[in-house]
């Protein structure tokens, strides 16, 4: 893995912010797979390893891996053993990460077309880090006078993770039974206030993916991005209180805001994707308003971290060789 020390762009100091694990955690900490039914899904921290270690009828550590009992026998069994085991942890307040519990089942799939193998509550899902899918829509404009410009929202003070912080106009997690073109209409309606008549032709723009970091756990993460042009006159409205306000901001403005710590950190890679595919950061000087970046491809490969060949490491068998 390329150990980038080159001198940071400020775009480039903050992709290695949202990919911290990436860079300095995979290599360095000791993480074990997380196995489930003979498929990695997850890695799991030492610190979180230590509680998971009382419960030895529900999670078996081995010297490679974290495994959770493959005598449970189906998708029901899994989840309801650990759903004791998390509910347990959430009463003895043990991961500061389950204080902020949604009652928001999250499927876990080896790979996201498969069936899933369990289900838990989306908090719990950085503890064993478990891959998170999810999808955003840049709602951007072209101002006659301010030229592109994106709308941000700012995240409720009462939300539990990243309170108040600037965030993407819409996004969202795919839950049980939606879709990703599915999710990313009902979080554009609910969020914004986007109506149908401006989202029945939305398409993908592509994904970015990245491996962040925090207390709380590892968030391996998976964004499927939307690029919707807005009409100038277009205001959007919030309807689940879950957002304090939006604004609409120019490249100039966006430069600075995702650079300062009141930006989510997590939502950052999704605005310089959209800067990079509409020619505004450029390996070069030149173009309409570009910004050069010195570490273009650096910088291209922070966006996309292929979290799939980490995911798939063939899992230890009993005796500790590799099953292929």
């Amino acid at each position: 893995m390329s150990s980038y020390k080159r001198t940071s762009s400020p775009f480039l100091k903050i992709a290695k912010k949202f990919n911290c694990f990436y860079i300095n955690g995979l290599p360095k900490r000791h993480c074990k797979p997380f196995v489930v039914e003979g498929h990695q899904v997850g890695l799991v921290r030492p610190d979180i390893m230590v509680e998971l270690l009382r419960y030895p009828e529900v999670f078996i550590v081995r010297p490679d891996s974290v495994e959770l009992n493959p005598a449970f026998r189906d998708f029901d069994e899994r989840t309801a053993r650990v759903e004791q085991v998390l509910q347990e942890c959430r009463a003895n307040n043990t991961f500061v990460t389950l204080k902020g519990w949604r009652n928001e089942c999250y499927n876990v799939h080896s790979v996201l077309t498969d069936p899933p193998l369990l289900r838990m509550d989306r908090s719990a899902t950085c503890l064993f880090g478990i891959r998170n899918y999810g999808v955003t829509i840049n709602g951007f404009v072209h101002d006659a006078t301010r030229g592109l410009c994106l709308w941000l929202q700012r995240r409720s003070p009462t939300k539990e993770t990243w309170p108040g912080k600037w965030d993407n106009m819409v996004s969202g997690g795919l839950s049980v039974g939606y879709g990703v073109i599915e999710t990313a209409i009902k979080e554009a309606q609910e969020e914004a206030g986007i109506p149908e008549t401006m989202l029945k032709d939305i398409r993908p723009s592509g994904a970015v993916s990245f491996f962040f970091e925090s207390e709380r756990g590892l968030f391996p993460n998976t964004e499927y991005v939307f690029d919707l042009k807005l009409p100038c006159e277009f205001i959007p409205k919030n309807n689940d209180g879950e957002v304090e306000t939006f604004d609409l901001l120019s490249i100039n403005e966006l430069k600075e805001i995702i650079a300062s710590p009141d930006f989510k950190t997590t939502s950052s890679p999704i605005v310089i994707d959209f800067l990079v595919r509409h020619g505004v950061i450029s390996p070069e000087t030149g173009g309409l308003g570009s910004l050069q970046e010195p570490n273009y491809a650096q910088l291209l490969e922070l966006l996309h971290v292929p979290l799939q060949s980490i995911y798939h490491r063939a899992p230890p068998s009993e005796n500790g060789d590799k099953v292929l």
